[in-house]
C-alpha cells in the first residue's frame, strides 16, 4: 500500500492491530527493496503484524526530487509511519543502511521514552564512520555512474555488485538479480539511489553514534563473517556500545545472511525472538 501523504512504500503481513499483538518492522539496505526479506516474512507473519517498508527512492516507494535522501530524512518517515500506525510489542529489523536507519528510530524513541520499542535486530548493520563499498563511492559520482550504467546494463550491474558482496557466488539467483534491477530501469530510480549514495553518511553520525549505550533494549546483532561492506568489526564494536545486544556472526556468509543464508540466520532471528 501507498501511505497517504507519505513517499513510503508499506506491505502489511499478519493478523490486524490489537493490544497483544506483536509488530514487526523491516527496513531493507540500500538498492534493496521489501523483496529482501522474503525468507524471513512466513515465520514473522505467524507470530503478528509485519510492515515491511520500502524507503523513499527504492522499490515501489515514491522517487520525488526534492534532494532529502540521508538516513536521518529515512528515519523521520518512518517514525511517522510507526506514529499512525500506533504499535505495541514492537520489533525493529534493519540491513545495512536500514539497520543504521533502524538505529535512529531505535535513538529518537529512547529519547521520547517510548515504550513501544520492545526489541532490535541488526543485520550487517551501518552503524560507525568506515570506508564505504565501491558501489556506493562510484555512484557518488553521477556522471561516471551514469555512463557505466548504460554501458553495462541494470542486470549486469545488480549481478555484479551481489555477487561482489556474498560469500558464494552461486547463492545469487536470477529472479534476485532482475528484482533489484528494477530500480535502475527508470530514471526516478537512477536519480533516487544516485542521491541516497551521496547522502549516505549522517552529518551528525559522531553525536549519533556516542548515544548507543542509551539504547538498553534486547538487540540482536547479526553478521556475516566474510561481510566485505560492513565487516565484523562493526559488529564487535556495536556490541560492546549496546548494553543489551547479543552478536551472532554467521561463518562462510557475506553482506546479505537473510537472502544468502536463509535458513540459519531465520534458526538465530526464531531463537532470540523466542526468548527477548
Amino acid at each position: 500500500m501507498t501511505v497517504d501523504h507519505s513517499p513510503l512504500h508499506v506491505e502489511v503481513r499478519g493478523p490486524d492491530p490489537g493490544p497483544n499483538v506483536e509488530t514487526f518492522l523491516l527496513i531493507h539496505g540500500f538498492g534493496a527493496s521489501v523483496y529482501t526479506w522474503r525468507h524471513w516474512v512466513p515465520s514473522l507473519e505467524s507470530r503478528g503484524r509485519v510492515l515491511l517498508v520500502d524507503m523513499k527512492g527504492f522499490g515501489a516507494a515514491a522517487k520525488p526530487d526534492d534532494g532529502r535522501y540521508g538516513p536521518t530524512h529515512h528515519a523521520e518517515l518512518i517514525g511517522n509511519l510507526l506514529d499512525r500506525e500506533d504499535p505495541d510489542h514492537l520489533t525493529v529489523m534493519g540491513h545495512s543502511l536500514g539497520g543504521g536507519v533502524a538505529l535512529l528510530i531505535a535513538l529518537s524513541m529512547a529519547e521520547q521514552d517510548d515504550r513501544r520499542l520492545r526489541r532490535l535486530v541488526i543485520v550487517a548493520g551501518a552503524a560507525y564512520a568506515q570506508r564505504l563499498p565501491r558501489f556506493v563511492t562510484l555512484a557518488r559520482h553521477p556522471r561516471l555512474a551514469g555512463a557505466a550504467l548504460k554501458l553495462v546494463g541494470p542486470e549486469r550491474t545488480i549481478r555484479h555488485v551481489l555477487r561482489s558482496i556474498v560469500h558464494d557466488r552461486a547463492t545469487v539467483e536470477p529472479d534476485q538479480v532482475r528484482t533489484y534491477a528494477e530500480a535502475l530501469r527508470t530514471k526516478e530510480g537512477i536519480r533516487a539511489m544516485l542521491d541516497g549514495a551521496r547522502q549516505i553518511v549522517p552529518k551528525e553520525l559522531n553525536r549519533l553514534t556516542a548515544d548507543y549505550p542509551t539504547l538498553d533494549v534486547p538487540t540482536l546483532l547479526l553478521w556475516g563473517r566474510q561481510d566485505r561492506v560492513v565487516p565484523v568489526s562493526i559488529a564487535h564494536r556495536l556490541c560492546r556500545d549496546l548494553p543489551n545486544a547479543q552478536l551472532k556472526v554467521l561463518e562462510e556468509c557475506g553482506h546479505i545472511p537473510h537472502e544468502e543464508r536463509p535458513i540459519a540466520s531465520l534458526q538465530i532471528l526464531e531463537a532470540f525472538l523466542s526468548r527477548a
